[in-house]
């Protein structure tokens, strides 16, 4: 029996670790994965919905976005905004950026982080 008190302090910290992610998994369940509540996202338009005026274009890899939810959020960002329509691609895990002036690299990862998601690059779009 002795040597068992490690052995039982870990065996407690192990049990309650699996206690909270299981919390947390179940809160998740009930809510979204954005904590949505599971309230869907309302779209936002871009004031301009015509593609052909959006001479520049960057795809933008993002990690993080898990359900539609997620696309919206990503998407209504840049459409708040003056000059951008963008369209969110969860299986791929990107967004493509299209933008009536050439936009920096590090704002269009900028408005991606503010949402709470991680961009991991961006690139031209190649035609």
């Amino acid at each position: 029996m002795e040597g068992m008190g490690p052995t039982i302090v870990i065996c407690l910290a192990l049990g309650v670790i699996c206690v909270l992610g299981v919390r947390s998994y179940l809160k998740k369940l009930k809510t979204g994965c954005c904590g949505s509540g599971g309230d869907e996202v309302k779209r936002v338009r871009p004031v301009d919905g015509d593609k052909s005026h959006y001479p520049c274009a960057k795809v933008v890899r993002i990690e993080g976005m898990h359900c539609q939810n997620c696309v919206k959020r990503v998407e209504n960002a840049f459409h708040a905004r003056e000059g951008f329509y963008v369209k969110a691609d969860l299986a791929k895990g990107t967004a493509l950026v299209r933008s009536k002036q050439e936009v920096p690299d590090e704002e269009l990862k900028q408005t991606v982080r503010k949402l709470g998601y991680s961009p991991v690059s961006v690139e031209p779009l190649k035609k």
